[in-house]
């Protein structure tokens, strides 16, 4: 609606009849629906739309009719859950902290997790089936956790419903996400390793459609460049699972490297089993560095060194973000979960002339 179309509208409301919820929404450029939730906080409103619909009702001098606001329901107090991806070590723990933040907010979790292939495709249907059932449930805001590009754009029109957060590596804006940060795990890991002295430090990458692989691998090339040293990438990794890891082991020349980065603590694992079946033990012939911190992984052998990720926190951190949005109809900033280095014995000092 133009500024001249919307100042005849609102000439003609005020000669007409009282106005209605109809007439602030078409005033204020939205749905009477959308003006609704902004009276009863039943829902999610945006900043800059509750500023235009507060202007339509000075504007116009709606009053609202309490009684029929006295019939309106309360928020349902059910929160969506949107995973897209396969259910590994770090997304079961998100769950976990989900759980355990709902429980303690007296909310209510709907869980619908798309499991598609590592190739990152196919899931388009699935999320919008998702997404809808969601909000004929309906739900008073959607979390959505998703390692592969593409997923958050698809929520786009959900947004315009209800709050959504994004729990994504690469969120598309600094306001409503939550992240972990791959960078800095492959970074800090990557200077750890040459810390201890070592040059021939390469990385073994996750899956290349994830964007966590991409954010440590992108950490790693970071540090190797702070350095003044070459990266090497083994980038063949199927999936997160040891199964790469050996497989990358299988394909590496002993004696061309002294360090390994490795994008998780399960595709370190496949690599030292392979290693030592090929007669090089960590830390002697070689040190390792992994990510996620696993509970097994204090018990490989050797105990693995690794960037700590607190998945738990980051989605505790998340529902208690989204919980807030709900009821302030506010965007905060984007919050990032650092990792922490966890040092075991599986990284030494690089031996003499190695």
């Amino acid at each position: 609606m133009t500024c001249s179309e919307k100042g005849a509208w609102m000439s003609e409301a005020r000669l007409g009849a009282r106005p209605s919820m109809a007439d602030v929404g078409r005033a204020a450029g939205v749905s009477a629906q959308t003006v609704s939730r902004y009276f009863s906080g039943n829902g999610y409103v945006g900043a800059e739309t509750r500023r235009r619909i507060a202007d339509a009702v000075e504007s116009l001098g709606y009053r609202q009719n309490r009684a029929a606001g006295s019939l309106r329901a309360r928020h349902s107090g059910v929160i969506g859950v949107l995973t897209v991806g396969e259910l590994v070590h770090g997304s079961a723990q998100i769950l976990t902290g989900l759980s355990h933040a709902a429980r303690d907010l007296g909310q209510m979790l709907m869980i619908s997790q798309v499991d598609v292939g590592f190739e990152g495709d196919g899931w388009q249907r699935e999320v919008a089936r998702a997404v809808d059932h969601f909000l004929s449930a309906p739900v008073d805001g959607i979390i959505v956790s998703a390692s592969i590009p593409g997923v958050d754009e698809a929520l786009d029109a959900a947004r315009r419903l209800v709050p959504v957060v994004n729990l994504s590596e690469r969120p598309r804006q600094s306001t409503g996400a939550v992240s972990t940060h791959s960078f800095t795990a492959g970074l800090e890991g990557t200077r750890h390793l040459l810390g201890l002295g070592h040059r021939a430090v390469i990385h073994v990458a996750g899956p290349a459609s994830r964007n966590e692989a991409a954010e440590r691998e992108r950490g790693y090339r970071a540090a190797m460049e702070e350095a003044g040293l070459d990266p090497v990438v083994l980038g063949t990794a199927r999936d997160w699972s040891s199964t790469s890891g050996a497989a990358a082991a299988e394909s590496v020349e002993p004696g061309t490297f002294t360090a390994v980065f490795a994008s998780n603590d399960e595709i370190a694992l496949g690599f030292l089993s392979v290693m030592e079946r090929r007669g090089l033990v960590a830390p002697r012939d070689f040190s390792i560095v992994g990510v996620d911190d696993m509970p097994v992984a204090a018990y490989f052998s050797p105990p693995l060194t690794t960037m700590r990720l607190d998945f738990q926190g980051v989605g505790r951190t998340t529902l208690e973000m989204l919980h807030a949005m709900i009821r302030s109809g506010e965007e905060p900033a984007r919050r990032i979960i650092e990792p922490e280095l966890v040092v075991r014995e599986s990284a030494a000092p690089r031996a003499q002339g190695g």
